[in-house]
């Protein structure tokens, strides 16, 4: 059954979900676009503040409705409103705020990978981070997080699409030792993500806590660029550890990047440091550096922000070579100078947080 003729099948089996306060959910104002991808299903129900309880029986429902008509897919249906419950001094104050942080089962840390903008190579950043920690001992898995451009599946050579287990739970993908999850995996090739932020930070809840991690030292997060709601919905769920910010040496990557510290302050999470990405450029026939982007522009940023410097990674063509061909440099080529850069940064990291390593 095509995606279009299977997603009108389950919004005609949403026919017999009843809601409150009377009426069908098919006719409701408050679904969402129905998103079918080879092994998912992907709507929401937009409710009133409040009464996200009173509609608990009717997204079980509807689950229930969308599972029989698109068996052996994960089904992912979420209830969304436009303000969470008060708690604390928000809730004494007659203000909405945050739901309390949760433990994701089975991680004990959680670090993210950011940067300000995109292109400047924060996912294949987040991947040789991730390897580099495992090879330091620790048990390690990776959560694509960058859900409208998620780059997880090609950088770690993933086929495939996750299982599900009878329960609902994914099983993740299993690269070079990674736990590794992505919606990209659920994808037909070239299709967009076109989600409004409550669907899509939805989905991030369920990748990050309806994914089976086994028994993880660390989960290392690759953030979408920029600063959205996929970020503050992790920052806001979650206890996240720390975060890195990847920048390239130029002043337009930097202003950006600044941005994205800015957003970390605010909303009080540790700052592991910065990295300059693309710092230089090695000619292979001549041997002779070129400063591409400028020089020093990172460790300077970092020296006036206040916050640790982590090292630089050259421009070299077997990062890129390797990378598109799913075969990361650390891994690849674990004794040359690309896989030492990431593994000395991930050293200094477990190097300023010990606590990472616990």
């Amino acid at each position: 059954m095509a995606d279009i003729e299977l997603a009108a099948a389950i919004k005609s089996a949403l026919d017999a979900v009843e809601i409150p306060g009377g009426g069908m959910l098919s006719g409701y104002a408050g679904l969402s676009e129905i998103i079918v991808t080879p092994s998912a299903v992907a709507f929401a129900i937009a409710v009133a503040p409040g009464m996200e309880a009173a509609f608990g029986p009717a997204r079980d429902a509807a689950q229930q409705a969308a599972q029989a008509v698109a068996p052996g897919r994960k089904i992912m249906v979420s209830l969304t409103s436009g303000k969470p419950p008060a708690t604390g001094q928000a809730a004494a104050q007659g203000r909405p705020g945050p739901a309390p942080k949760q433990a994701v089962p089975g991680v004990k840390r959680i670090i993210a990978v950011g940067s300000g903008k995109g292109g400047v190579g924060k996912s294949t950043t987040a991947v040789n981070l991730a390897l580099a920690f495992a090879a330091e001992g620790l048990s390690v898995g990776i959560l694509d997080a960058d859900l409208y451009g998620p780059s997880i599946p090609k950088l770690l050579g993933l086929e495939g699409k996750p299982a599900v287990r009878e329960d609902g739970i994914f099983s993740p993908h299993n690269a070079f030792g990674l736990k590794a999850m992505s919606i990209g995996s659920m994808l037909n090739p070239d299709q967009a993500v076109v989600w409004r932020g409550p669907m899509a930070t939805s989905a991030l809840r369920q990748l990050l806590r309806e994914t089976d991690w086994g028994d993880l030292d660390l989960l290392v997060v690759d953030l979408p660029p920029g600063t959205g709601d996929i970020h503050i919905s992790l920052f806001q769920q979650s206890e996240v550890d720390g975060v890195v910010i990847v920048s390239t040496p130029q002043d337009l990557a930097l202003i950006d990047a600044k941005k994205a510290i800015d957003m970390l302050r605010r909303m009080g999470v540790p700052l592991l440091g910065l990295i300059e990405n693309m710092s230089y450029f090695i000619a292979p026939d001549t041997g002779a550096r070129y400063d591409i982007f400028g020089t020093g522009g990172a460790e300077a940023a970092a020296k006036t922000l206040d916050m640790p410097f982590l090292g630089a990674v050259p421009l070299v063509m077997s990062i890129r070579e390797n990378s598109d061909t799913g075969q990361p440099p650390v891994v690849s080529a674990p004794t040359g100078p690309e896989a030492q850069a990431f593994r000395a940064i991930a050293a200094k990291i477990l190097q300023g947080s010990p606590a990472l390593r616990r």
